[in-house]
């Protein structure tokens, strides 16, 4: 008898899809009215507007097109996201400025002198790396933008003797705990304080607190898997892959212990690559760039850095060479911009349906009347729902915030609390959210599936989960209720 096998990323979504539309024909379809919210700059929902409408069922042809939709919609639920196909798009170019960059040598070389560095202390990475994109994500949320760093954080990995999947959770978690334990990220909790009619600030003191647990258990799961693996190979969760896998990640290299020189001119490159990183920070965080502005700085950095390389006959390309090698980059990442516009496609499904506002109305009702420790719990649990349909934090914030965040005057909790339990439970679903086009993006550049990811990944799921909850429930248990910002401005979220 065969041996299951689970799955592809690709059936998984398509499978997702058609059940959403199955409860299109189910759920009764419903709409809250929506005008104007000055705070959010776009309209949002209004509390106890609620009411049935005509059903829209979505059916085959609905579902066929859904992850063509999901390529093009721009703001979907009204958040201010890009359309998948810009990701997409964005993917591609980094794929090709990647294999451009891996073409000079200076990737490999770059690894090598690393290693040397740290020789015996490789481990020391992981804290490393996974603080700078804790901060990311704190900051600003870092997601699409992670995608430029797996191929060439993974072969750093597998060099010093780990494996794929540890080069993936560096970035997956590091990036995501970050933004479950948001502080000031704009597209989060900003977003969210606006939609509760409150401060961003409010809470803040314990948002820092579950980042910092949150993000040392993250480091502490991730150091003790990686240790086990270079001790035992066998443990690691791609073990059957690993051979495949160190080809696919170390390919163009020149063997096993014989990296290229870092010559004067590969650590030039090395410069660019690191400023052209800062410069994209710079430009999402100042400038307010997004998806079209980052697809332009790489492919002109991707031009630099071949000019560059004229300068050492080991990095030197002539031009029908740096053109070839620019599209072999972007054909390897095809997967991944492919995946995207695909797991878009529940929430196109959901959309048309309208059932997205039944679901957040029967939320309304289910925690109406609940205490204070049982209404922030509940608010937990069904932010983790909503995540799985609209993993979009600033689309969640937008659709959810103005409906759910004045229960809590009810309840007698603060508002804040509200915003915290939305970012967390969304932070946390979208560390394996398969509707996520970061999460499946990441895994398949890392060439690491998603029923292993979950198979890594559920323990520490379970251990910040529970960190979650408990500052959740201890912010309820000591915050007195209702503060004199709150009463202010509820009035003004619902008009």
């Amino acid at each position: 008898m065969s041996k299951f096998k689970f799955p592809t990323a690709f059936t998984i979504l398509f499978a997702l899809i058609a059940i959403v539309a199955v409860l299109t024909w189910v759920i009764p379809a419903g709409e809250y009215e929506r005008q104007m919210n000055e705070a959010l700059g776009s309209e949002a929902p209004v509390p106890g507007t609620y009411h049935e409408v005509e059903s829209n069922p979505q059916g085959l042809t609905s579902v066929i097109l859904a992850p063509i939709a999901g390529m093009y919609d721009p703001g979907l639920l009204g958040s201010s996201s890009s359309a998948a196909i810009d990701v997409a798009l964005f993917v591609l170019v980094i794929g090709g400025f990647l294999m451009v960059l891996t073409k000079t040598g200076a990737i490999d070389a770059g690894i090598g002198w690393l290693l040397h560095r740290l020789e015996g202390r490789e481990i020391l990475m992981i804290p490393i790396l996974m603080i700078a994109f804790a901060f990311g994500g704190t900051s600003y949320g870092m997601a699409e933008e992670t995608l430029a760093f797996y191929a060439l954080i993974i072969p750093v990995f597998i060099r010093a003797g780990y494996d794929s999947v540890t080069g993936v959770a560096v970035i997956m978690l590091g990036a995501g705990i970050g933004t479950l334990g948001s502080t000031f990220n704009a597209f989060a909790t900003v977003v969210a304080s606006q939609g509760a009619g409150i401060p961003f600030t409010t809470g803040i003191v314990l948002r820092f607190i579950i980042l910092i647990l949150c993000l040392a258990a993250g480091i502490a799961f991730v150091m003790r898997y990686a240790k086990r693996v270079k001790v035992d190979p066998s443990a690691s969760v791609v073990a059957d892959q690993a051979e495949e896998n160190r080809r696919h990640f170390l390919k163009g290299s020149a063997g096993d212990d014989a990296l290229p020189e870092l010559t004067r001119t590969r650590s030039i490159i090395l410069l660019l690559f690191g400023i052209t990183f800062a410069i994209m920070i710079y430009g999402v965080v100042v400038l307010g760039w997004w998806m079209a502005e980052m697809s332009g700085l790489f492919l002109v950095m991707s031009i630099i850095v071949w000019w560059v390389g004229k300068m050492d006959e080991g990095s030197r390309m002539d031009e029908a060479t740096f053109v070839e090698t620019f599209v072999d980059g972007a054909r390897d990442l095809l997967g991944v911009a492919l995946i995207i516009g695909v797991a878009r496609g529940v929430v196109v499904i959901m959309d048309a349906g309208k059932i997205t506002d039944t679901i957040l109305a029967g939320a309304e009702g289910f925690v109406s009347g609940l205490s204070e420790f049982a209404f922030i719990n509940a608010m937990f649990g069904i932010q983790i729902l909503m995540s799985f349909l609209v993993p979009s934090s600033s689309g969640l914030a937008t659709l959810s915030m103005p409906i759910m965040a004045p229960l809590a005057d009810f309840a007698g909790v603060g508002r804040d609390l509200v915003v915290t339990a939305y970012q967390s439970a969304n932070g946390w679903v979208n560390l394996f959210n398969p509707t996520f086009a970061v999460v499946m993006g990441g895994l398949a550049i890392g060439r690491v599936s998603y029923d292993r990811w979950l198979r890594f990944v559920f323990p520490l799921l379970v251990i910040l989960a529970v960190i979650i909850c408990a500052a959740l429930t201890v912010g309820a248990i000591t915050d007195p209720g209702i503060d004199g910002s709150t009463t202010e401005t509820s009035d003004t979220t619902s008009n």
